[in-house]
């Protein structure tokens, strides 16, 4: 918590007032109810006459002297206890009983009394009797929350730091999860929620590092081709190189601003509708000259989706396997359990296992291949970020048939309905 932050506005403070506050109230009205029912008690002039009951009275032989029916008498506080006794002669008469001594008192106010003896009577009969024993359990009651309540509210204020150094910009700033209540929950989604940002941050500032230098690449080869004309009319190879360089320029620029709209979730990257992947991996097949095989799933495969960036992540991995492949490149399409797979295998080197998470990577290659090649390094990311747009996954594998290769694997959710 800041110390700037008034004391009387902390919140253990306000918290543990507030029951202390509800505690003392409680007290009171529970002492004033119990006051109010002794005075009404005491100024009634009617009060409780238990009903009459046989009484009999013998002498030491066991001969009866008198029996009739004993009714106790009004008496007031301190005077004893008085019955009335009718005989069934008709007859009445009176039987006083002496007030109860105090405990700890000898009959006849010998030694063991006091002065004191009723002073302490006074504390300890109703109602100051309950009234110390709220009070009593209040300031127990008051000592044992404090330290619930401030263990709760150190949790938010560790809370509290924590997201005013995350506002600051210190993005590696973590909570510490303790518990399972209200508060470790919201511990557990601002951690997840600076992870993410954290991860969002890092990935733009290495978006535009790799993407400065990625275009350096172009734009130093063009100005170099340029100058080496001196200003002569370029010849066919020159200007072949440079048309290349300026295409490399262009799919470079689509692709970073492609990969910014990907990461921003709220961004619109198109219509969402029911995409026929079968009639999509046939027309980017035809344009590359790959091999379609539909034979494990004859009927149509349709998922739901922007149809414009399923084309690009067909067209990716197509490209990238005519990239590295030195023979045919096969698609196979795949229905399996409700989700549909698109196997893009060609004829290259293969996949390292080592390497076949990486490559996923915005601008990473694998070691050893060239600039020169072909492609930024965002094309297999593209079709990463694309997949999970869709609720999909893709990685990359050994060919089925054991030969040389790589095989690249998109899922896709099929869209509801029968198939």
């Amino acid at each position: 918590m800041s110390l700037s932050t008034p004391f009387s506005r902390r919140l253990y403070l306000r918290i543990w007032l507030a029951v202390v506050g509800g505690i003392a109230v409680l007290t009171l009205t529970v002492g004033w109810a119990w006051r109010m029912a002794e005075e009404q008690k005491a100024q009634t002039n009617q009060p409780f006459v238990p009903p009459s009951r046989e009484m009999a009275l013998r002498d030491p032989s066991g001969k009866l002297l008198l029996r009739g029916m004993a009714t106790r008498q009004p008496a007031e506080p301190g005077e004893g206890v008085e019955f009335r006794i009718e005989s069934d002669t008709g007859q009445t008469y009176t039987l006083q009983m002496a007030p109860r001594q105090p405990r700890g008192e000898w009959a006849g106010g010998r030694p063991g009394g006091g002065p004191n003896q009723g002073w302490a009577a006074f504390w300890t009969r109703p109602p100051f009797g309950f009234l110390w024993l709220l009070g009593i359990v209040s300031l127990a009651v008051a000592v044992g929350v404090y330290p619930i309540i401030r263990r709760l509210t150190q949790r938010l204020e560790a809370l509290q730091r924590s997201v005013q150094k995350f506002g600051e910009g210190d993005l590696s700033v973590r909570v510490p999860e303790q518990g399972q209540d209200e508060v470790a929950d919201l511990a557990r989604q601002f951690n997840a929620a600076a992870e993410r940002v954290e991860n969002l941050v890092k990935s733009h500032k290495s978006l535009l590092a790799n993407a400065s230098h990625e275009l350096r690449s172009p734009l130093t080869r063009i100005r170099m081709g340029l100058e080496l004309m001196g200003g002569q009319q370029p010849s066919p190879a020159f200007r072949v190189e440079i048309l290349r360089n300026i295409a490399e320029l262009d799919q470079l620029v689509d692709e970073i601003l492609l990969a910014s709209r990907l990461d921003a979730r709220e961004a619109d990257v198109g219509t969402v509708e029911l995409v026929d992947l079968i009639g999509l991996a046939a027309e980017e097949c035809a344009r590359v000259d790959a091999d379609l095989d539909v034979s494990a799933s004859p009927d149509s495969l349709e998922v739901r989706g922007v149809a414009k960036l399923l084309r690009r992540a067909l067209r990716n991995l197509l490209e990238n396997a005519r990239r590295y492949s030195t023979g045919e490149i096969t698609v196979v399409m795949h229905r399996r359990q409700g989700r549909a797979e698109v196997h893009v295998c060609d004829h290259g080197p293969g996949v390292p296992p080592s390497q076949r998470e990486r490559i996923f990577e915005p601008f990473y290659r694998l070691p050893g291949a060239s600039e020169r090649a072909g492609g930024v390094g965002l094309g297999l990311a593209l079709v990463r970020s694309i997949a999970g747009r869709h609720q999909g996954t893709v990685h990359c594998q050994d060919r089925p048939d054991g030969e040389h290769g790589a095989c690249f694997v998109l899922t896709l959710p099929l869209a509801p309905g029968p198939h």
